[in-house]
Parts: C-alpha cells; structure tokens; sequence
C-alpha cells in the first residue's frame, strides 16, 4: 500500500515540478520584456525565483517517492 502511495505522491510531484517550470518559464519571459514596465519586469523576476524554488522542492520530493516506491 506505501509503493502505491508513494508513486501517486512521486507523480503528483512530477506534475507540480512540471507547472512551475511553465510558469518560471513564462515569467522570464516577461521579466524580459522591454516593452513591459519595470514594476511588471521586477514582479515577474521575482516570480520566477518563487517557481524555481517550488520546482526544485518539487523535483526533490518526487525523487524521494520515487526511490521509496522501489523498495
């Protein structure tokens, strides 16, 4: 019953690590963006170290549910 547990918790981490990438992604984009005012590019820099915070923290709890889905 904990392998089961343990590979929906690795998957859901998956997608979680998954989405903050998009989102870390689209706000470098704008972060970026000359055409964007300096408070928009401020805001979206910071919200893209917040996503790649939660994406590592993502990646790291799946790898853990992953390994413990093994044994």
């Amino acid at each position: 019953m904990d392998n089961i547990k343990n590979a929906a918790n690795y998957v859901s981490d998956s997608v979680k690590s998954a989405t903050n990438t998009g989102s870390k992604e689209a706000n470098k984009s704008v972060a970026k963006d000359n055409d964007a005012s300096l408070g928009t590019r401020a805001s979206a820099a910071k919200d893209a170290v917040g996503d790649k915070f939660d994406e590592q923290k993502h990646d790291k709890s799946a790898e853990v549910h992953k390994e413990a889905a093994k044994h």
